[in-house]
């Protein structure tokens, strides 16, 4: 399956490119359901402190979030999911899987976390007017990024990395997390090219060079569109901010086999800012990567 492709005709341009979200698809399950759980589970058993966290206080936002989750997947997912009990244990069908959504050993977050594909982020402003902090978070899967640095931080803290943020962004995003209501939920995409296909990657690699160095003719194979799928939804109860991650990825020979997508993804790559370009690690092989891409779109 080919991901989200958010680039477009046009220049690049650093935006939000929000939409709005049905809830009905609020949720997305594929064919790697099983397997992206099961690594979920690896990690949280093995390395828990890396990819989840919490402040305290941050309980009753996670209760809400589960609480959603509880009613959404039964009636969106009915042969994949079912509730026994006074919403007691939530069973997986096809695996047996159970959980225990009571379990008073796991923050409600963390609960949650377990039954979806997507990361889950909240986000919380202390008081009043206060910046929107993350306060607790379940994420198995990023994209070059450490959960132990972002949790406590505000929003300009979280993307404090990303090229232009600061002047740009800083101020609609401060803006739109005020006023985002609970009956708007929104979603977007962003992508990346990655030259190592594992869901969990904590590490910026940075501007290195490739060993052996990357060349027009393995491209296809070497790089992997990795694309995510974020929603954002104001919790009814709490008022707390919920953030989705869904990350999608695909051998970049994928996306090629389709010329219309091929020539795409190059222009995005060829019109792009010398400091997305370093911020995303694609300086020394971008020009590879569009050659390969050209040529695909050529056929």
């Amino acid at each position: 399956m080919i991901p989200y492709v958010p680039f477009s005709k046009g220049p690049y341009r650093l935006q939000m490119g929000l939409a709005g979200l049905d809830l009905s698809d609020w949720i997305q399950i594929d064919g790697h359901y099983e397997a992206e759980l099961d690594e979920k589970f690896r990690l949280l058993t093995t390395n828990h402190a890396a990819v989840f966290g919490a402040l305290p206080g941050s309980e009753t936002m996670g209760a809400e979030v589960l609480a959603l989750l509880v009613d959404h997947l039964p009636r969106h997912f009915r042969e994949r999911f079912t509730v026994e009990g006074d919403d007691e244990v939530m069973v997986e069908r096809e695996s047996g899987r159970r959980h225990d959504l009571r379990d008073p050993a796991l923050h409600p977050l963390d609960r949650a976390a377990r039954l979806v594909q997507e990361d889950l982020c909240l986000m919380a402003a202390p008081a009043g007017d206060e910046a929107y902090r993350l306060v607790a978070a379940s994420v198995c899967f990023p994209s070059r990024w450490r959960l132990a640095s972002k949790l406590g931080q505000p929003l300009a803290g979280i993307h404090g990395p990303v090229p232009f943020y600061g002047d740009k962004l800083a101020a609609p995003m401060d803006r739109f997390f005020a006023l985002l209501k609970a009956d708007r939920p929104v979603w977007r995409t962003n992508w990346s090219l990655h030259d190592d296909p594992a869901l969990f990657q904590p590490t910026a690699h940075g501007d290195r060079p490739l060993v052996p160095p990357l060349d027009a003719g393995d491209a296809g194979g070497r790089m992997f569109l990795r694309s995510e799928r974020q929603t954002l939804r104001r919790l009814p109860v709490t008022g707390a901010i919920l953030f989705t991650i869904r990350t999608y990825q695909c051998p970049l020979s994928d996306v090629a086999a389709e010329p219309e997508n091929a020539a795409l993804l190059a222009d995005a790559l060829a019109g792009m800012p010398p400091e997305i370009l370093s911020y995303k690690g694609l300086t020394g092989h971008r020009d590879t990567i569009v050659a390969y891409l050209r040529a695909r779109a050529a056929v």
